[in-house]
């Protein structure tokens, strides 16, 4: 199990695109065509990216929206598994095969 703390996309966006190419967050939200509070909660990681903001940073930033679920995807199975992951292990029994239980008696 991994300790290491999940990068929330909005941290990705504002150091690997926003810095990059000098843009703010009211002037990204003006290119992509969205509310300024939305792109300024995303780099503030206070909200996460939707699949209509993954398809206007793909388009803009030339990558797919594909990475930019990807990327929201990993974040928050990481936050649930380090939220419930234990407890989840405790309370759900994997299923039983056929073949585990002829080779178990």
């Amino acid at each position: 199990m991994s300790t290491q703390t999940p990068v929330h996309p909005g941290a990705i966006l504002r150091t690997q695109f926003m810095v990059r190419h000098n843009l703010s967050a009211s002037a990204l939200a003006i290119r992509l065509h969205v509310p300024a509070p939305r792109v300024n909660d995303i780099v503030r990681e206070r909200r996460g990216i939707s699949p209509d903001s993954a398809l206007r940073l793909a388009r803009f930033f030339r990558t797919t929206a594909q990475y930019w679920m990807d990327l929201q995807t990993a974040y928050d199975l990481s936050l649930a598994q380090t939220q419930a992951g234990e407890q989840i292990i405790r309370e759900v029994l994997p299923v039983v095969i056929d073949n585990e239980e002829k080779a178990v008696a």
